[in-house]
């Protein structure tokens, strides 16, 4: 069926809308929207989702004439405008404070899906999808039974990140996921489980179905638990000859430390909040999907004795580092969400 977006412009059928969430990494943003803007296949719209940038996000889009107007950065509501760019929709919605990558990409996706799109096409402010990505997924749009279709995701040099693309293993403890391998690469079109927001498209029959993303998560993880949900609807289909770049990995924000010939990568403290939503969102889809409860559990006690080893032989303030980790697990084993609370704990 034909759509109609809120701008009033009606679209032909398998109309895409790519939504990039954006936080403080502007010129990485810019290159982004360009590898958008420049598809040999170009999306119908492209909805940038900015958490509250400081860094002129806003200003930077102005000067590109990717905007038309400034809005007001220090409204307590979502405030958006967008333009025409190209016969391109570009929008632009800034939201008043950092909801994470799981809060952006909730209301990229609720605008879109509410827009009605056929397709939201997810991705970082650091991901560049190369000249026929979207045009290479085109011609599986209409498979039976999908929910989802996905780039192969490679590095700046053209690696293959074999960890954002796998399958879940609910039989075990944690870890959930098991990344893909050459052997699967074989095939033009492999059928996997679960594929990290960088070059997800996602059918809008499917989100009519299981909703958003978990904007509770905050950040980590999230793309796991909604590829759950996508699971559970359809099937989500790799496809080899769709191409999407990550720049990840450029600051891993971690150092390596010795102590009596023992080596171990410690995070820095004024960068540790950070570490609280990889540990509580997994546990929470643990405790909510793996079968072998005892396996689980056995896997969490023992993560947690490492890190508190790890603790008290490597690091500086040890009280707060030790208070902050057992938080991130109490709050997975109890489903509590409180995305304010490590920086809370660490620095007030």
């Amino acid at each position: 069926m034909a759509s109609k977006t809120k701008s009033g412009i009606n679209t032909m059928t398998n109309t895409v809308c790519s939504v990039v969430v954006t936080y403080n990494r502007k010129n990485l943003l810019v290159k982004c929207i360009d590898a958008l803007i420049n598809q040999e296949l170009k999306p119908d719209a492209i909805y940038i989702v900015d958490n509250n940038s400081t860094d002129q996000t806003q200003q930077t889009l102005y000067e590109h004439k990717y905007i038309d107007e400034m809005i007001n950065e220090n409204s307590s509501n979502i405030q958006q405008t967008e333009k025409n760019y190209e016969n391109i929709i570009i929008r632009y919605i800034h939201l008043p404070e950092n909801v994470g990558g799981a809060g952006g990409f909730y209301e990229g996706v609720k605008q879109a899906h509410e827009d009605q799109y056929d397709w939201v096409w997810i991705m970082d402010d650091d991901a560049y999808p190369t000249l026929t990505c979207l045009k290479n997924l085109q011609p599986y749009y209409n498979l039976p039974d999908i929910s989802a279709l996905a780039s192969l995701k490679v590095d700046m040099d053209d690696n293959i990140l074999y960890h954002h693309r796998g399958y879940f293993n609910f039989e075990k403890g944690l870890p959930i996921q098991e990344h893909i391998t050459d052997e699967d690469l074989k095939e033009d079109v492999i059928d996997v489980d679960m594929v990290s927001f960088v070059g997800l498209l996602l059918k809008s029959t499917a989100i009519d179905k299981i909703g958003y993303p978990k904007r509770e998560f905050f950040i980590h993880t999230d793309d796991l638990e909604y590829c759950i949900r996508l699971r559970q609807v359809g099937k989500i289909k790799l496809i080899k000859n769709s191409i999407i770049k990550h720049a990840e990995g450029s600051v891993k924000g971690t150092y390596t430390k010795k102590v009596l010939n023992i080596k171990a990568k410690r995070r820095p403290y004024d960068k540790l909040w950070i570490n609280y939503y990889m540990q509580r969102n997994l546990i929470w889809l643990g405790r909510k999907y793996t079968k072998n409860k005892t396996s689980l559990y056995t896997t969490i006690l023992k993560n947690y004795l490492l890190t508190v080893m790890g603790i008290i032989v490597f690091d500086d303030h040890k009280y707060k580092r030790l208070k902050f980790f057992t938080n991130a697990y109490i709050d997975g084993l109890t489903s509590h969400f409180d995305n304010k609370k490590p920086r809370k704990i660490l620095y007030e």
